[in-house]
């Protein structure tokens, strides 16, 4: 493996965490579409958020499995301590919110008495616990706030990548992509 290989992500690294990016938006932009919505249209396009978020925490699983078997590529040597912290925990609270907001989202689901519709392919049943609607609503109101903060991880993380790249010029984004400058 050469130099430029050994720093920068696998390929299966990349798939993850394109596709996870990608749902991530899409997700946000479906609750936000949902919020604006009127009932029943409102129910149907939170079963698309329901639905994706699931899936998410599925390709998140899939990405901690690959992770905990493939190598993880070094920071860049350039980077301040303080920046290597910040990468580190933002990626630590990324991988809490990614499994978190899913699982607060179908344990809320559970306690206010829905199932889960994946997509119309099955049906996700509800958490083994107990009706509790005013429970289930203050963990919606959580999972609201987390996603929030997500939001705004999401966007100190892609002006982390952008300065790293375009400033720092130690390979940014391109160590998350198959083609670009990987400095050695």
């Amino acid at each position: 493996m050469n130099q430029t290989a050994a720093r920068r992500y696998s390929t299966g690294a990349m798939l993850f965490h394109w596709a996870i990016a990608i749902a991530v938006i899409v997700n946000w932009r479906i609750a936000e579409a949902a919020e604006q919505a009127e009932m029943p249209a409102k129910a149907e396009i939170f079963a698309n958020h329901k639905a994706l978020g699931i899936l998410i925490l599925v390709l998140t699983l899939g990405r901690l499995a690959w992770r905990w078997t493939h190598p993880v590529p070094p920071l860049p040597n350039d980077l301040a301590k303080w920046e290597a912290v910040l990468a580190r925990t933002v990626h630590i609270i990324f991988y809490v919110l990614l499994i978190g907001l899913p699982l607060g989202g179908w344990l809320a689901n559970s306690m206010t008495g829905r199932d889960i519709d994946f997509f119309g392919l099955f049906t996700i049943p509800p958490l083994p616990v107990g009706a509790n609607k005013d429970l289930g609503g203050s963990i919606f109101d959580m999972h609201a706030l987390g996603g929030t903060i997500f939001l705004y991880l999401i966007g100190l993380h892609i002006l982390g990548a952008l300065k790293h790249t375009f400033f720092d010029k130690n390979g940014g984004i391109f160590r998350m992509l198959p083609f670009g400058k990987v400095p050695e």
